[in-house]
């Protein structure tokens, strides 16, 4: 028998176990965390759009918000004030789920133990929160209230035209405190969670798998269609595009790029423009980063169009930009690609042809793309600047806490818009947010955040224009590469209810097998 047997022998008994899964996904890397107030990245997210549900939940084929545990909402004429008229429904365990689930769920998220990286979401639209996460003031003048079981009132700062669409956000998520009680960290664990989306944890085996199962008291439980679903937490895209075509995977999310001549040839191969940015974060408090010329020498040694051309060839676009663009807003490129300025901008920081340039290790998670990616730029500042970089790979959990707490030169990075708006691009490098891990900080770019939160129309896209501009042609704070495309393998013809969409968000209480 041939090796490529056995290892396809191997792959299908991988994907299955005691229970039988109407679908299957390759999901990627093991989620960091179960626990909605702690997610940050977009594997754990994954989890979230299938055990939980916020307010809102992402349209399937707009990414926007559509109902779900609020089934209507007024806002006050000044924008400033929320209202929302709570459905019934239940958790997991039979508890209703009340307006004061979500008043614990957000405060528990923004106290300052909870340590959550995305506590300053909701400190940029809802008033009091900022100073409640920052230790400065009180719970209870944190503007979201309970009027009564059914009806929750959120205060904003100012009228943020997209506050509805973020909270469907995981951060914005209600919470069972009387299991969280009960359990502490330990509440999201198999048999302790509770639960108020389409389906319930069942089993999870780390560096496995995580196994859910159809939630039978969830509101809208009539209309979800799949009965479990797998997610295969394999990081290996070639392992992963293996199994999908041995159909041992239904959905595969993200692709082998090594195989993308053969993939773009399949129908089943999905693609379209993302609301996202690959980008190259880089410790600006740490040297040799720490010095904007530098910064600025690294972003004209890449030429970004020839990495999407000839190596991705998935459809990105290269980009000197970080938000992409949208109707209304104006992206502000920063340094783009001329190895005649990179040489200048480096000898003027003190490095002359690469002399006496610090020896710098660049982390990125395992995946082939990123290891492509990772060679490429590596190739790139020794061809244009005489600068050597090694090159690391770790596993996602481990990147993340990494760049959590700053303890890197530079990275591989990517930001996926949590809803259709600039902000949701921008806000990552105010000076105190927690996914600032580059550690960016510039009090001018901090005030025209601050400013935008109060602006409506044309005069607030101005001020987030006038911010990226700062972002990246003041301060270089990273080096954009590309907008993402989104990029999966799955038969529309076999599951609806799957759709390309800006964000690549795919609730699955909406996928169905036709």
């Amino acid at each position: 028998m041939k090796r490529s047997l056995f290892v396809l022998l191997a792959l299908l008994a991988f994907a299955g176990s005691a229970f039988a899964q109407d679908f299957i996904i390759a999901n990627g890397a093991e989620p960091s965390t179960l626990d909605p107030a702690l997610m940050q990245d977009t594997t754990s997210n994954q989890f979230y759009l299938a055990m939980f549900e916020g307010l809102v939940q992402y349209d399937p084929r707009t990414s926007k918000g559509i109902p779900a545990m609020a089934e209507s909402w007024t806002t006050s004429p000044d924008g400033m004030t929320v209202t929302f008229k709570l459905r019934d429904a239940k958790w997991s365990d039979g508890t209703p789920v009340t307006a004061q689930d979500f008043v614990y769920g957000w405060l528990r998220t923004l106290a300052p133990e909870t340590a959550s990286n995305y506590a300053y979401m909701l400190g940029m639209v809802v008033k009091g929160a900022d100073d409640y996460n920052a230790g400065k003031g009180k719970a209870e003048d944190v503007g979201v209230k309970a009027i009564d079981s059914k009806t929750l009132q959120v205060q904003l700062v100012g009228p943020a035209p997209y506050f509805v669409d973020m909270t469907a956000h995981s951060a914005f998520a209600p919470a069972p405190k009387w299991t969280i009680e009960k359990y502490g960290d330990q509440w999201t664990k198999p048999g302790n969670i509770v639960v108020n989306g389409p389906y319930i944890l069942k089993e999870w085996k780390p560096q496995d798998y995580v196994l859910v199962e159809k939630n039978n008291k969830y509101w809208d439980a009539k209309n979800v269609k799949l009965r479990t679903i797998k997610y295969l937490a394999s990081d290996s895209m070639s392992t992963n595009y293996k199994m999908f075509k041995a159909g041992a995977v239904d959905w595969m999310n993200g692709i082998d790029v090594s195989m993308i001549d053969e993939i773009k040839l399949r129908k089943d191969y999905q693609a379209s423009a993302q609301f996202a940015t690959y980008y190259i974060n880089l410790n600006n408090q740490r040297a040799p980063f720490n010095d904007v010329r530098v910064r600025r020498a690294f972003a004209a040694a890449i030429d970004k169009k020839t990495l999407v051309d000839k190596v991705l060839k998935g459809g990105q676009i290269p980009t000197d930009e970080f938000s992409p663009p949208m109707a209304g807003y104006t992206p502000q490129p920063g340094q783009g690609y001329d190895p005649a300025v990179a040489k200048k901008l480096l000898a003027d920081a003190g490095y002359p042809d690469g002399k006496g340039f610090p020896s710098l290790t660049y982390i990125y998670n395992t995946n082939a793309g990123h290891k492509l990616i990772a060679e490429y730029v590596q190739q790139q500042l020794k061809t244009n600047l005489n600068v050597d970089i090694v090159l690391q790979n770790m596993e996602f959990k481990t990147l993340i806490e990494m760049r959590n707490k700053h303890d890197f030169t530079i990275a591989r990075d990517g930001w996926v818009g949590d809803y259709l708006d600039p902000n949701t691009m921008l806000e990552l490098f105010i000076s105190d947010s927690g996914n600032n891990s580059g550690d960016h900080r510039n009090p001018a770019f901090d005030k025209l955040m601050e400013d935008a939160r109060m602006a409506k129309g044309d005069a607030r896209m101005k001020m987030l224009e006038q911010a990226e501009k700062i972002l990246l042609q003041n301060d270089q704070a990273i080096i954009p590469l590309y907008h993402y495309a989104n990029q999966d393998m799955i038969d529309t013809s076999r599951w609806g209810g799957w759709f390309a969409n800006p964000i690549g968000y795919h609730p699955p209480k909406f996928i169905y097998k036709k």
